[in-house]
């Protein structure tokens, strides 16, 4: 059966929820946040794989296909970033880019010397067939030149890949060394958790306390407590109970707005919390963020959104980026 990936100091791709006045999931969302789909841990792929030609025709065409280096930091290694709209991303270091070769940028992320380039391909483009020049050329760069491999994330929305005739990935993960993981779902019921008003409170704020309740952190400011002298916003309210829940992977993201779309049929229903929060982090090392832009990891590889649904229909939306990463229009 798949297995689960330990997470630990690894980047992934996480949603948190947050239900207030709330100590077990309904059924209907359990199952959700339980089915969330699959995906794959290539050992030493090498990274010409992804430009087989099977691969490309019944897979990356459709837009079907999402994949990540795992283990990589995209400060200090080469990364690798397939996109499901087609596009390839390299984030190499200065040596690995002049072995390998073809054209690319230097780094955004860069200090006075360009120390990383990046090579973005876009596999659907008519001048990336199979057999045109350009593909020969970069087919050639990786696999007789730079010759490069890395552990690979890969994951693949089944019904797109249907229409690529079927299971479109199993040629490629029949030359691999290859195992299949589920994300891994957290649960814990907080008791007596003070709660700051969504309207009235200052977001930064908000989103500061929406951190310290995912990270398991005490709003108490006890004066026993090295860890934090965070204290709950005002005005706040104290909630007897609420559901924190994580899943943690290579998400996709059909599941997460299908996770989306029960969350508001929750919150449409009368109950004693007015709200409920969603909060999707992306990878923290991945080279590219919203948008398709470059992303840098700073400090901490901000790259993250909350989302708020309220019980009239209303909704927030905060976005959180790198200082120097490009937020979305």
């Amino acid at each position: 059966s798949p297995a689960h990936i330990s997470n630990g100091s690894v980047s992934t791709v996480q949603v948190s929820v947050l239900l207030p006045e709330c100590s077990s999931a309904p059924s209907h969302l359990d199952s959700v946040l339980n089915n969330f789909s699959s995906f794959y841990l290539i050992k030493k792929l090498p990274v010409y794989e992804l430009l087989d030609r099977h691969f490309l025709e019944t897979a990356v065409y459709h837009g079907a296909v999402f994949g990540l280096s795992y283990r990589t930091r995209i400060d200090e290694d080469n990364c690798v970033a397939l996109m499901p709209n087609g596009h390839l991303t390299l984030s190499l270091d200065k040596d690995s880019f002049e072995i390998l070769g073809f054209e690319g940028k230097p780094s955004r992320f860069k200090h006075r010397t360009a120390t990383r380039f990046v090579v973005s391909v876009d596999l659907t483009d008519s001048s990336m067939a199979p057999g045109r020049r350009s593909y020969l050329r970069l087919l050639t760069s990786l696999k007789s030149r730079l010759q490069l491999q890395t552990d690979f994330l890969l994951s693949h929305h089944p019904v797109l890949c249907s229409l690529g005739g079927g299971a479109s990935i199993q040629p490629l993960l029949s030359r691999c060394d290859w195992s299949q993981h589920r994300p891994e779902v957290n649960c814990r019921v907080l008791t007596n958790l003070p709660c700051p008003a969504p309207l009235s409170c200052d977001p930064h704020s908000f989103l500061e306390w929406l951190g310290a309740v995912d990270a398991g952190i005490s709003c108490e400011n006890s004066s026993s407590s090295f860890l934090s002298s965070f204290v709950c916003p005002e005005p706040n309210t104290m909630h007897r109970h609420a559901l924190s829940v994580s899943v943690s992977g290579l998400l996709l993201p059909h599941d997460i707005h299908r996770l989306l779309q029960e969350l508001r049929r929750y919150v449409e229903q009368p109950r004693l919390a007015s709200w409920v929060s969603m909060t999707v982090r992306g990878f923290a090392d991945s080279p590219v963020s919203c948008s398709n832009h470059e992303h840098g990891f700073l400090r901490g590889g901000e790259n993250f959104y909350t989302l708020m649904m309220f019980h009239d229909h209303t909704y927030q939306l905060h976005l959180a980026m790198g200082a120097h990463d490009v937020c979305p229009p």
